[in-house]
């Protein structure tokens, strides 16, 4: 039988002394930056508002930092992790510390389906994580894809990324995925986490971001598919006018019918991808040209 939430939360072993005794070094390849302080990773599991009946899935499990106060909140915990030389060592922290309402799980977050990790049945979870750059982009697009699912997420993100998803209309950082996840979700900027909490230490600061998943969107797309089509269409060449981005990408329009479209929506064909608010891209979708050929079906990334 699964213990219930512990309260009292064991502190987590330095991270250079754990890798130390493993004869392990954090991975670049991996793009491993370890959280060094108890009490960092304590602050983003209490933003994150989470409850003693919450199921959740942590993404880059790492050391155990946050996977320790996350497994003393929760009713369950999956904990993934792609690095396998951790797994061990990620088991034996959890058995020292008595926890023995966590999974931990060898697995590369972008082949699993987040269903095959958490199965659906147990109900919504709430996503969490300290992640790489170089994954977070196709982690979001996995998330957006999963959402029925997830009731909201908490990561840990390279400030600059996390700028960019909260960013609003009209600022030089909104962009293709700013419009997909404010779509269905709302975002914000929790907290900000400096470089020195981290081992290796990386050049940049990074935020904590809460993505809420809306039960519905406010103006929902007749065809989400084709929403997302045109918004990457539209951010795709994102220095030209929306009249020639459009025209000159895969849905395969002539230059007079985009503008008739735009004109139609009440979108003037000079703007810019990024002077459009969700609801004028919503506004495109619903009303997009029926023509042969056109708008050609493709996945969400």
């Amino acid at each position: 039988m699964v213990a219930p939430p512990r309260h009292s939360v064991t502190a987590m072993t330095a991270p250079q002394t754990l890798l130390r005794a493993w004869n392990l070094k954090a991975k670049k390849a991996y793009g491993q930056n370890f959280l060094v302080e108890s009490a960092t990773a304590e602050r983003i599991v209490r933003q994150a508002s989470l409850r003693a009946d919450d199921l959740v899935l942590e993404i880059g499990a790492g050391l155990g930092a946050l996977t320790l106060p996350l497994a003393a909140t929760v009713r369950r915990l999956v904990a993934v992790e792609k690095d396998g030389d951790l797994i061990q060592l990620l088991r034996n922290e959890l058995l020292a510390a008595g926890y023995e309402n966590t999974t931990v799980v060898h697995a590369d977050i972008l082949r699993a389906a987040l269903t095959d990790l958490v199965e659906p049945e147990a109900g919504p979870m709430v996503v969490m994580g300290n992640l790489p750059y170089n994954i977070s982009s196709q982690v979001v697009l996995k998330l957006l894809a999963a959402r029925a699912h997830v009731s909201r997420a908490v990561f840990m993100f390279q400030k600059e990324l996390a700028e960019r998803l909260a960013a609003p209309p009209g600022s030089r950082t909104y962009g293709r995925l700013s419009v997909m996840l404010q779509y269905c979700a709302d975002v914000k900027i929790l907290a900000e986490v400096a470089a020195t909490c981290f081992h290796p230490r990386p050049k940049v600061a990074s935020a904590i971001l809460e993505i809420r998943f809306k039960a519905a969107p406010e103006i929902p797309a007749d065809d989400e598919d084709l929403l997302f089509r045109i918004v990457r269409a539209a951010f795709g060449k994102r220095r030209k006018t929306l009249k020639n981005a459009l025209s000159q990408s895969d849905l395969t329009l002539p230059a007079p019918t985009v503008s008739e479209w735009l004109l139609a929506c009440a979108i003037d064909p000079r703007r810019r991808a990024e002077t459009l608010s969700v609801a004028e891209f919503v506004s495109l979708a619903n009303q997009f040209p029926a023509m042969p050929g056109s708008a050609p079906k493709g996945a969400l990334v």
